[in-house]
Protein backbone atom coordinates (compact mmCIF):
# COMPACT_ATOMS: atom_id res chain seq x y z
CA UNK A 1 0.00 0.00 0.00
CA UNK A 2 1.35 3.40 -0.98
CA UNK A 3 0.46 7.08 -1.11
CA UNK A 4 -0.72 7.77 -4.65
CA UNK A 5 0.02 11.47 -5.08
CA UNK A 6 0.87 14.73 -3.35
CA UNK A 7 3.61 15.62 -0.89
CA UNK A 8 4.07 12.00 0.28
CA UNK A 9 3.70 10.42 -3.16
CA UNK A 10 5.14 6.93 -3.43
CA UNK A 11 5.72 6.44 0.31
CA UNK A 12 4.98 2.90 1.43
CA UNK A 13 2.42 2.68 4.21
CA UNK A 14 2.22 0.04 6.90
CA UNK A 15 -0.94 -2.09 6.93
CA UNK A 16 -2.70 -3.92 9.69
CA UNK A 17 -2.30 -7.66 9.84
CA UNK A 18 -4.77 -10.16 11.10
CA UNK A 19 -8.43 -10.88 11.26
CA UNK A 20 -10.99 -10.88 8.46
CA UNK A 21 -12.33 -7.45 9.45
CA UNK A 22 -9.10 -5.78 8.28
CA UNK A 23 -9.24 -5.15 4.52
CA UNK A 24 -7.35 -2.11 3.32
CA UNK A 25 -8.91 -0.07 0.54
CA UNK A 26 -7.23 -1.09 -2.71
CA UNK A 27 -5.19 1.44 -4.69
CA UNK A 28 -7.76 1.23 -7.51
CA UNK A 29 -10.63 2.16 -5.20
CA UNK A 30 -8.56 4.80 -3.37
CA UNK A 31 -7.67 6.42 -6.69
CA UNK A 32 -11.34 6.39 -7.78
CA UNK A 33 -12.48 7.94 -4.48
CA UNK A 34 -9.95 10.76 -4.62
CA UNK A 35 -10.63 11.34 -8.29
CA UNK A 36 -14.32 11.86 -7.45
CA UNK A 37 -13.51 14.50 -4.81
CA UNK A 38 -10.21 15.85 -6.14
CA UNK A 39 -11.26 19.50 -5.89
CA UNK A 40 -12.77 19.07 -2.41
CA UNK A 41 -9.66 18.02 -0.48
CA UNK A 42 -7.13 20.86 -0.49
CA UNK A 43 -7.45 23.07 2.58
CA UNK A 44 -10.29 20.98 3.99
CA UNK A 45 -10.85 18.99 7.20
CA UNK A 46 -10.97 15.23 6.55
CA UNK A 47 -12.52 12.61 8.87
CA UNK A 48 -11.30 9.01 8.49
CA UNK A 49 -13.85 6.83 10.34
CA UNK A 50 -12.91 3.20 11.13
CA UNK A 51 -9.48 4.34 9.96
CA UNK A 52 -7.52 1.08 10.21
CA UNK A 53 -4.06 1.97 8.87
CA UNK A 54 -5.18 5.55 8.21
CA UNK A 55 -4.29 5.36 4.53
CA UNK A 56 -7.30 7.41 3.37
CA UNK A 57 -6.61 10.26 5.79
CA UNK A 58 -2.90 10.14 4.98
CA UNK A 59 -3.73 10.33 1.26
CA UNK A 60 -5.99 13.33 1.93
CA UNK A 61 -3.20 15.08 3.86
CA UNK A 62 -0.71 14.30 1.10
CA UNK A 63 -3.13 15.96 -1.33
CA UNK A 64 -3.29 19.12 0.76
CA UNK A 65 -6.07 18.61 3.31
CA UNK A 66 -5.72 21.06 6.20
CA UNK A 67 -6.24 18.32 8.78
CA UNK A 68 -7.24 14.68 9.15
CA UNK A 69 -8.97 13.19 12.16
CA UNK A 70 -8.58 9.42 12.48
CA UNK A 71 -11.04 7.28 14.46
CA UNK A 72 -10.39 3.66 15.38
CA UNK A 73 -10.91 1.61 18.53
CA UNK A 74 -7.94 -0.69 17.96
CA UNK A 75 -4.65 -0.04 19.75
CA UNK A 76 -2.81 -1.65 16.82
CA UNK A 77 -4.62 0.63 14.33
CA UNK A 78 -3.61 3.72 16.32
CA UNK A 79 0.02 2.55 16.34
CA UNK A 80 -0.15 1.94 12.58
CA UNK A 81 -1.67 5.39 11.90
CA UNK A 82 1.02 7.05 14.04
CA UNK A 83 3.71 5.22 12.06
CA UNK A 84 2.17 6.15 8.69
CA UNK A 85 1.88 9.81 9.64
CA UNK A 86 5.51 9.79 10.76
CA UNK A 87 6.91 8.18 7.58
CA UNK A 88 4.98 10.66 5.43
CA UNK A 89 6.04 13.67 7.53
CA UNK A 90 2.37 14.56 8.12
CA UNK A 91 2.13 14.02 11.89
CA UNK A 92 1.44 17.68 12.66
CA UNK A 93 -1.73 17.61 10.55
CA UNK A 94 -3.26 14.44 12.01
CA UNK A 95 -5.35 13.92 15.14
CA UNK A 96 -5.91 10.33 16.24
CA UNK A 97 -8.71 9.22 18.55
CA UNK A 98 -8.66 5.68 19.90
CA UNK A 99 -12.37 5.40 20.48
CA UNK A 100 -15.66 3.95 19.42
CA UNK A 101 -16.46 5.82 16.18
CA UNK A 102 -20.19 6.03 16.86
CA UNK A 103 -19.62 7.50 20.32
CA UNK A 104 -17.21 10.06 18.88
CA UNK A 105 -19.54 11.31 16.13
CA UNK A 106 -22.46 11.46 18.57
CA UNK A 107 -20.52 13.73 20.93
CA UNK A 108 -18.16 15.88 18.85
CA UNK A 109 -18.80 19.56 18.22
CA UNK A 110 -16.37 19.57 15.28
CA UNK A 111 -17.58 19.94 11.69
CA UNK A 112 -15.89 18.25 8.73
CA UNK A 113 -15.64 18.85 5.00
CA UNK A 114 -15.03 15.26 3.92
CA UNK A 115 -15.77 12.03 5.78
CA UNK A 116 -14.64 8.60 4.64
CA UNK A 117 -16.27 5.57 6.29
CA UNK A 118 -15.05 2.00 5.85
CA UNK A 119 -16.66 -0.01 8.67
CA UNK A 120 -16.74 -3.79 8.98
CA UNK A 121 -19.10 -5.02 6.25
CA UNK A 122 -22.63 -6.28 6.84
CA UNK A 123 -22.73 -5.40 10.55
CA UNK A 124 -25.32 -2.62 10.45
CA UNK A 125 -22.87 -0.08 11.86
CA UNK A 126 -22.77 1.91 8.61
CA UNK A 127 -26.53 2.42 8.67
CA UNK A 128 -26.37 3.34 12.36
CA UNK A 129 -23.55 5.88 12.06
CA UNK A 130 -24.51 7.65 8.81
CA UNK A 131 -27.26 9.86 10.33
CA UNK A 132 -24.78 11.05 12.96
CA UNK A 133 -22.06 11.68 10.36
CA UNK A 134 -24.51 13.81 8.34
CA UNK A 135 -25.02 16.02 11.39
CA UNK A 136 -21.30 16.78 11.82
CA UNK A 137 -20.65 17.71 8.21
CA UNK A 138 -20.26 21.23 6.91
CA UNK A 139 -23.00 22.32 4.52
CA UNK A 140 -20.76 21.84 1.48
CA UNK A 141 -19.35 18.56 2.82
CA UNK A 142 -19.15 15.17 1.20
CA UNK A 143 -19.58 11.74 2.82
CA UNK A 144 -17.92 8.73 1.18
CA UNK A 145 -18.76 5.19 2.24
CA UNK A 146 -17.05 1.94 1.31
CA UNK A 147 -19.30 -1.09 1.84
CA UNK A 148 -20.18 -4.54 0.60
CA UNK A 149 -22.44 -4.67 -2.46
CA UNK A 150 -25.30 -6.11 -0.43
CA UNK A 151 -25.01 -3.56 2.41
CA UNK A 152 -28.27 -1.59 2.31
CA UNK A 153 -27.84 2.16 2.36
CA UNK A 154 -30.64 4.72 2.32
CA UNK A 155 -30.82 7.40 -0.35
CA UNK A 156 -30.84 10.20 2.23
CA UNK A 157 -29.48 10.91 5.71
CA UNK A 158 -30.82 14.21 7.00
CA UNK A 159 -29.85 16.76 4.36
CA UNK A 160 -27.27 14.47 2.68
CA UNK A 161 -28.48 12.66 -0.41
CA UNK A 162 -26.86 9.83 -2.36
CA UNK A 163 -25.15 11.59 -5.26
CA UNK A 164 -23.20 8.72 -6.84
CA UNK A 165 -22.63 5.04 -6.34
CA UNK A 166 -19.97 2.94 -8.06
CA UNK A 167 -19.14 -0.74 -7.88
CA UNK A 168 -15.61 -2.16 -7.75
CA UNK A 169 -15.72 -5.93 -7.70
CA UNK A 170 -17.42 -6.97 -4.45
CA UNK A 171 -17.54 -3.50 -2.92
CA UNK A 172 -19.36 -0.27 -3.60
CA UNK A 173 -18.50 3.34 -3.00
CA UNK A 174 -21.40 5.65 -2.14
CA UNK A 175 -20.98 9.42 -2.19
CA UNK A 176 -23.42 11.66 -0.34
CA UNK A 177 -23.71 15.43 -0.66
CA UNK A 178 -25.97 18.07 0.77
CA UNK A 179 -29.12 17.98 -1.38
CA UNK A 180 -28.55 21.66 -2.26
CA UNK A 181 -25.15 20.81 -3.76
CA UNK A 182 -25.74 17.45 -5.50
CA UNK A 183 -24.14 17.36 -8.92
CA UNK A 184 -26.22 14.50 -10.26
CA UNK A 185 -28.69 11.79 -9.50
CA UNK A 186 -26.41 9.28 -11.28
CA UNK A 187 -26.43 5.98 -9.40
CA UNK A 188 -25.08 2.96 -11.24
Amino acid sequence: MRVITGSARGRILETLKGDDIVRPTTDKVKEAVFSAVQFEIEGRDFLDVFAGSGQMGVEALSRGARSATFLDSSREAVRCIEHNLKVTNLTQFGVIHRCDSLSFVRSTAEKYDVAFLDPPYNTGILQEILPHIAQIMKKTGVIICESALNDKILQKYYNFTLDRERRYGKIKISIFRNAEFCASEDTE
